[in-house]
């Protein structure tokens, strides 16, 4: 038997219908023991699995305001860019949301941030 080279095989996968792709990869499985399906199913499994364990992003809503307003207002400032009134008047809203669609680590930061500040703080 001649020996195949690295183009050879590279043109005939080309130039192959589906059909004929589709029974190269059942003959490969069958002589060689091996799933072509598994390693794709694993990576799925694995991203699912990571999805549900903490989400992409999340949504800070300040939940009470506690003894320190002025401290939360001044957080809620630092963390959203509003002015004093904008701030001071979401504040006044609790529970409102402070920020939305944020990823995980940011929206642990600005957790903490708040509750340094003496608020209570929900994350979703």
């Amino acid at each position: 038997m001649a020996k195949l080279t690295h183009e050879d095989i590279l043109a005939y996968l080309e130039e192959a219908t589906i059909l004929e792709l589709n029974d190269l990869v059942k003959a490969i499985e069958e002589k060689f023991d091996v799933t072509a399906a598994a390693p794709v199913a694993v990576v799925a499994g694995g991203d699912a699995a990571g999805a549900d364990a903490a989400p992409a992003n999340v949504t800070v809503t300040l939940t009470d305001v506690g003894a320190t307003k002025v401290a939360v207002i001044k957080a809620v400032r630092e963390i959203t860019g509003l002015g004093l009134v904008e701030a001071k008047g979401l504040v006044d809203k609790a529970p409102a949301e402070i920020k939305k669609d944020v990823p995980a680590e940011e929206g642990a930061k600005i957790k903490e941030q708040l509750e340094a500040a003496g608020a209570t703080v929900e994350v979703k």
